[in-house]
This record gives C-alpha cells, sequence and structure tokens, in this order.
C-alpha cells in the first residue's frame, strides 16, 4: 500500500535528481552509474527505490524477457516537487504570505535595489 508523504529526505532528494536528470526510465543499476563516488550500495539504491514508490514519487515496471530487473520512473517532475516543497515553506514558515516570504529573502540574501527591480521585470514579463 502506497503512503502519501510529500517531502523527500535528502538521500531520496539525491536519487529524484539523478531520475530527473535522465529523463526517462532507468533501473537501479543506470541510476547507480549518476552517482559520484563513493557510490552507494546497490541494495541501499533499491531500498531508497522501494520507499520512492510507497510515498508515490516513482512508479516501475517490468519488460518482458529481462528478468527481474524493475525500470523506474518519475511520477512528479523536478518542477511539480520545488512547487510543493514552496507552497510549504510558505505556509510553513510565511503563514502563507508571498509578501513574507520574499521580503524575508530579500533581506536575508542582501538583495540590491536593482537586483529587486530585476526580480519585479521579469514578474511583470511573466504576467
Amino acid at each position: 500500500m502506497k503512503r502519501k508523504e510529500n517531502t523527500l529526505t535528502k538521500a531520496e532528494f539525491q536519487l529524484m535528481s539523478i531520475l530527473w536528470d535522465i529523463n526517462h526510465s532507468a533501473c537501479a543499476w543506470d541510476i547507480l552509474e549518476h552517482y559520484e563516488e563513493p557510490k552507494p550500495a546497490y541494495t541501499t539504491i533499491a531500498t531508497y527505490l522501494k520507499v520512492l514508490y510507497e510515498k508515490g514519487f516513482v512508479d516501475y515496471f517490468k519488460n518482458k524477457g529481462e528478468g527481474k530487473t524493475q525500470w523506474y520512473v518519475a511520477k512528479v517532475t523536478r518542477a511539480e516537487y520545488t512547487r510543493m516543497t514552496m507552497k510549504e515553506v510558505k505556509k510553513n514558515f510565511f503563514d502563507n504570505s508571498i509578501k513574507s516570504m520574499f521580503s524575508f529573502f530579500v533581506k536575508e540574501e542582501n538583495l540590491s535595489a536593482d537586483d529587486v527591480r530585476e526580480l519585479l521585470k521579469l514578474l511583470e514579463e511573466e504576467a
């Protein structure tokens, strides 16, 4: 039974980032090849994939004639996950106020007036 959790641990996010970068179905061995040294054990990757499946972030299928090999595909895009995460940050840390959130980042990142104007210009172009 799938459990629905909308957050990823650091290790799960790393695996999902690899799957998003691959941009097509991949088996655990394919994913493992994309890790930097020291690479985790194959069984670790398999466990993460099982957890990600249970959380609803990936799905899998098997091709006939390929034995037990499971091919994984992301069910959530990087943009969708980013959007979900930022909505949670806005809700949990900024009382659902985009103004408070924006103000925090302007101050925290020491953005100049020119930086803010550039951001506003980007927003106007999007509208």
